[in-house]
């Protein structure tokens, strides 16, 4: 086997054009494979990147577009509906309110417009989002309903472009009604699923309930599971339990980040194996090439086979020579395919400015697949090589 692998390394050399043209075939599939298994696996990793990897286990509930009929009950997110969640959906780790009204918040001359969310205690540090400086909101602000806020970098910037804005006061107009407010905090840039480090603008929910909507529903309820596995079942469930409450389809909106990524993943996934079954068609017409030439090769080679069959080698030694051969072309193509495939994937993902991520099953699939690509078709210029008459071979 060894001898015959070196015999083929020193054919190869001789025909140096014809083995570059059976390579290539082979090159261009295995790499095209690994490049598109490559883009895909780094689109998913930037898709997850940029969802961040807080708020996954998040799943929202807002007010949807219900289809009335007779029976049809409209759903109050109050603090009963917060119990029967716990009650009547699995894996509930806690359920949060929160609120929005559009403020517009000034500080001198400077003003900045935007939809303020009032919020519970310790929504901000369950979402993941860090404070550059300042402190959160308290179980104390929450129920004095203190004017107190959070403003996200960007905001802060704009406002405050000196920097430094906690203990700063602003004034808030929401609904033409005028407050007081003292900055808290201003939250660290960063990325997050749910909430905006950047542009957004905290209050507690407590503020909202006595200044702005005494006794308030939520206008969105984030519901958190004991573990992100559980939200893609979640989100059924829940849809299931709003729609038999209010006895009416889409009475709710439900979503969770999981549930997008697995689906935006799922079909990155499916992309991927559809535009690497294309370009595993190039090497199947690679095959056919090599097929071709090593026909060629064994009708120049008639005499050496009868030689060599004179000699005493049997119909199987025949066979495996030129079979070695064949697989040796595609050993070497799947080999050169593999390193360009993962510098071209390397190229691309450095201009994309994504992730570099090689799958390594794909190369190894590839590399198997472009090997029995070369068995398979040379398997018929090889036992036909096994099959010439050694009289026939020597006076061709």
């Amino acid at each position: 086997m060894i001898e015959d692998f070196i015999d083929a390394l020193r054919n190869f050399s001789r025909a140096k054009t014809r083995t570059f043209l059976s390579l290539l075939g082979v090159i261009i599939g295995v790499a095209s494979v690994i490049v598109i298994t490559s883009m895909g696996s780094s689109s998913t990793k930037q898709i997850q990147a940029t969802f961040g990897s807080s708020g996954l286990d998040l799943v929202s509930v807002s007010s949807g577009f219900m289809r009335r009929n007779r029976d049809a009950v409209t759903l109050q997110f109050d603090e009963p509906l917060r119990q029967d969640l716990f009650d009547n959906i699995e894996n509930v780790k806690k359920v949060w309110y929160k609120n929005s009204a559009n403020f517009t918040v000034s500080y001198g001359e400077t003003s900045v417009s935007n939809n303020a969310t009032a919020i519970e205690p310790g929504y901000l540090e369950m979402c993941g989002l860090a404070l550059d400086y300042g402190e959160y909101f308290s179980v104390t602000d929450e129920y004095l309903g203190a004017q107190k806020m959070i403003l996200g970098s960007e905001v802060a910037a704009a406002l405050f472009p000196e920097g430094n804005a906690v203990g700063k006061g602003v004034l808030v107009v929401s609904s033409s009604v005028p407050f007081a407010f003292r900055i808290v905090g201003v939250l660290k840039e960063q990325t997050s699923g749910m909430e905006s480090s950047t542009t957004g603008i905290y209050v507690p929910r407590g503020f909202y309930a006595k200044k702005i909507k005494p006794n308030p529903t939520a206008d969105t309820i984030m519901v958190q599971a004991t573990d992100k596995s559980y939200c893609t079942a979640m989100v059924t469930d829940i849809t299931n339990y709003m729609t038999e409450k209010s006895g009416t389809e889409g009475s709710v909106y439900v979503m969770s980040m999981q549930t997008m990524i697995d689906q935006m993943s799922e079909i990155t996934s499916l992309l991927s194996l559809l535009l690497s079954g294309i370009a595993a068609i190039s090497l199947l017409v690679g095959g056919i090439g090599i097929m071709n030439i090593m026909i060629v090769t064994v009708t120049e080679r008639r005499q050496e086979i009868g030689i060599r069959k004179a000699l005493g080698a049997s119909p199987f030694v025949i066979c495996r020579q030129f079979l070695v051969e064949s697989a040796s072309i595609t050993v070497l193509g799947g080999i050169l395919g593999i390193l360009l495939g993962i510098g071209i994937s390397f190229a691309v993902e450095y201009v994309r400015g994504q992730p570099f991520s090689v799958q390594l099953y794909a190369c190894l699939i590839a590399f198997i697949f472009s090997v029995f690509v070369g068995i398979f078709f040379g398997f018929s210029p090889a036992r036909r090589a096994a099959k010439l008459d050694p009289v026939e071979a020597l006076a061709g």
